[in-house]
């Protein structure tokens, strides 16, 4: 606790009125920091061209030839010349991503694909891809056949 002058003392509330003050002073000062540095927010896929240099940054040389991106733009499937599939998702402030070698963690929910990679760090995404979402999951049964 702060050392106050004698005079303040007497005056409790005007002692408490202050500590308040440089408080939300203070939070204040916190808040401002974290957003001039550009913490926190809604981090999201601007479009598919943010989500091939996200993908590009995941995993080094790959060049999606497809991408379809979640409604929420919080997840995206990428395809490359290879026939190799990405998906990607937010974690945090930041995207991860994996290569998918299989259809086994793979199910169509309506206009939805719900991909388990069976990765524990990795974890389940549910992206709503709307009328694509069947597309992608008759293209990654193929995975599986090209796997065996």
């Amino acid at each position: 606790m702060p050392h106050f002058p004698h005079w303040m003392a007497a005056l409790p509330g005007l002692r408490l009125a202050l500590q308040a003050g440089l408080s939300l002073a203070a939070i204040l000062a916190v808040w401002w920091l974290a957003r001039w540095m550009g913490l926190g927010g809604d981090v999201r896929i601007r479009d598919a061209d943010h989500a091939a240099e996200l993908a590009g940054q995941t995993l080094c040389g790959f060049a999606p030839v497809a991408v379809s991106l979640d409604r929420a733009r919080v997840g995206a499937l990428l395809r490359d010349a290879q026939g190799r599939v990405l998906v990607l998702r937010r974690h945090g402030s930041h995207f991860v991503g994996r290569l998918l070698n299989s259809h086994s963690g793979v199910r169509l929910d309506r206009g939805s694909l719900i991909i388990a990679t069976g990765e524990a760090r990795f974890g389940t995404i549910t992206l709503d891809l709307g009328s694509e979402a069947q597309v992608w999951a008759a293209s990654l049964r193929r995975l599986e056949t090209s796997a065996s």
